[in-house]
């Protein structure tokens, strides 16, 4: 799902992390209960990269480290267009559906949960999107960043089509 060519090396001086979901989860022993925290964290430094990650510890704080952690080593670049998505595009992952869609300067990010926090985190000022079947935030971010890396910058697509740039938007 991830593309090879989309990959980033971690500069971990300018990264931002937020923290998407903490989930506590019950491991039923002869004991008693055990209790344990799952976390999701997404990280970017707002200028085109983004990572996602899951840490899995005994306390909320260790979880946490152990997801940002993670996140760092699955760091990839994506177009951002002044400031929103360059086009349209549906991201999936799981039952999670994402549609993303461009929107005008000062429209700000229409997004809800999960989605907000990997759109800020790639530097994404202005969109307009949707969240539709699962709500579950790991699918939700999956399924974000797998839109994402579907979207295809303009200078790209003027270099494939081999016309000028100012082609591709009026064409």
């Amino acid at each position: 799902m991830i593309q090879n060519s989309k990959r980033v090396k971690s500069t971990d001086t300018e990264l931002h992390d937020k923290l998407v979901a903490v989930n506590r989860v019950t491991k039923v022993t002869k004991g008693g209960r055990a209790f344990g925290f799952a976390a999701i964290v997404v990280v970017g430094d707002e200028k085109g990269v983004v990572g996602h990650g899951l840490g899995k510890a005994k306390e909320v704080s260790d979880a946490v480290t152990k997801s940002i952690d993670d996140a760092k080593k699955n760091l990839v670049k994506v177009p951002v267009h002044r400031g929103t998505v360059p086009h349209e595009q549906e991201g999936k992952f799981g039952g999670a559906r994402v549609f993303l869609k461009p929107a005008a300067p000062g429209t700000g990010v229409i997004a809800g949960g999960a989605m907000r926090a990997v759109l800020e985190s790639v530097g994404i000022t202005d969109v307009l999107a949707k969240s539709k079947g699962s709500s579950n935030p790991h699918n939700v971010v999956k399924a974000t960043i797998d839109a994402l890396l579907k979207m295809r910058d303009p200078h790209a697509v003027a270099m494939q089509r081999g016309v000028e740039l100012s082609k591709v938007f009026n064409g």
